[in-house]
């Protein structure tokens, strides 16, 4: 029987004195819960470890859920043999996807799949509760214990108090090294900026009346001025029957000044309003009836990352040059936004693969972290290439197997070898 409304009681209280802090142990921490840390969280869980996986955002899924991308990218090689390049996380995504109807394939110059960011988003929740990975979500980094060249603890600041994570091994996918960063370590920034994009889902579009995508590109190219679009070409990634478009046609600053930023995502849904209004007057066929249905997260392509024992240069992502200590491989073009109207766009051959090295994604300075994902070492064209969410995932499973590899010693001293052989999905084939 419940219990009358009388007997509940409300007490009066006061905030301690002194720090509230909580404190947490594991094998592995992972920060960041994008594809490549949520690649590292599940491989570690596999293999055994107890991981603690911390996000700035109240939700998982990183990028990949909350901005809206749409798209896996990079996972496939080119036209025409597409062969799969990295497997892993993806395998389990894929079968569970298409099974459930939220997935679509893109064949173009290359394989990208398409996904409903809502059924992706429980995918990963369902998928860490079942691997027993402990989450800590809505919480930024303000601290991190080093002993000399380890990494002990790192503390974040959350709504309900600081937590201090301690663990064997630290796994940076945060996207702007944000645990390197605070750990005192070096990073890379480009000279100049790099765009994100405020990405978008519009729903009842008209599916029967979507333009061409080399028609809409050169239509805003024509027409930006016009609309106030600072971007001058666009993409629109259609789910076929479900009368939905993700729109990737905004350029946003990405800065890491907190005030700055969130200026820029109040002035990224104003572009986004006006891709909309383009869309209506310009493409009426297929979006007269068009209306928001969400506006992502802001979307970020290149900030702050951390410096490696190996920075990948262009030219081995166009010579395609294999690393011994590869970890991760993709054939996706240089995609560089660092104009606010447009981008490099370098696209590579049929049987064209480039690698990224282990090297690329440890700090020189720190024996028990790796980076994976958008921070790892490189040149800013050669990171434009590698960012993308296939071998994102490959580096948070190699990060995973590295960390485990070396146990209490240094991630610089493992055998490529073992870790090839473990690795070699994403390697071979």
């Amino acid at each position: 029987m419940p219990h009358p409304l009388t007997e509940l009681k409300v007490h009066t209280v006061r905030k301690p004195p002194g720090p509230a802090t909580h404190h947490v142990t594991a094998d592995v921490c992972v920060v960041g819960a994008g594809i490549a840390g949520l690649s590292a969280a599940v491989e570690s869980a596999r293999l055994g470890r107890s991981v603690v996986l911390v996000d700035a955002l109240p939700v998982l899924g990183g990028q990949m859920v909350n901005s809206l991308i749409g798209l896996f990218c990079g996972v496939f090689g080119n036209a025409p043999g597409y062969r799969q390049l990295t497997h892993g996380i993806f395998d389990d995504i894929f079968r569970d996807l298409d099974a459930t109807g939220d997935l679509f394939y893109n064949r173009r110059h290359t394989i990208t799949v398409g996904y409903d960011e809502v059924a992706l988003g429980r995918w990963v929740e369902n998928t860490v509760r079942e691997h027993g990975i402990q989450v800590i979500t809505g919480a930024s980094i303000t601290g991190v214990h080093r002993d000399g060249e380890r990494i002990e603890s790192v503390t974040v600041a959350t709504r309900y108090g600081s937590v201090e994570v301690g663990a064997v091994g630290f796994v940076d996918a945060s996207g702007d090294a944000s645990l390197v960063w605070e750990a005192g370590l070096p990073c890379r920034l480009p000279e100049r900026e790099i765009y994100g994009s405020q990405q978008l889902v519009v729903e009842h579009v008209d599916e029967d009346g979507t333009p061409d995508p080399d028609v809409l590109a050169e239509r805003v190219g024509a027409k930006a001025a016009e609309y106030g679009l600072r971007r001058h070409d666009g993409l629109a990634f259609y789910f076929p029957g479900r009368g939905t478009a993700v729109l990737n046609m905004t350029h946003i600053e990405a800065p890491l000044d907190p005030i700055a930023a969130a200026r820029a995502q109040l002035d990224g849904k104003a572009q986004a309003d006006r891709v909309v209004a383009f869309l209506r007057t310009e493409f009426p066929e297929a979006f007269a009836r068009a209306r928001v249905r969400a506006y992502g997260f802001p979307g970020r392509r290149q900030t702050r990352w951390a410096q490696g024992a190996h920075q990948l240069t262009l030219d081995e992502v166009r010579s395609g040059k294999r690393f011994p200590d590869a970890v991760a491989r993709t054939a996706w073009p240089v995609e560089l936004h660092d104009s606010p109207e447009g981008y490099v766009w370098e696209t590579f051959g049929p049987d064209h693969v480039h690698y990224v090295p282990l090297r690329a994604m440890t700090p020189p300075e720190a024996h028990n972290v790796l980076v994976a994902g958008r921070c790892v070492d490189g040149d800013a064209a050669a990171l434009s290439s590698i960012r993308v969410m296939g071998p994102c995932g490959a580096m948070g499973m190699a990060a995973a197997h590295a960390l485990d590899l070396a146990g209490k010693d240094s991630v610089h001293d493992i055998d490529h070898g073992d870790l090839a052989a473990r690795l070699s999905a994403n390697l071979d084939g």
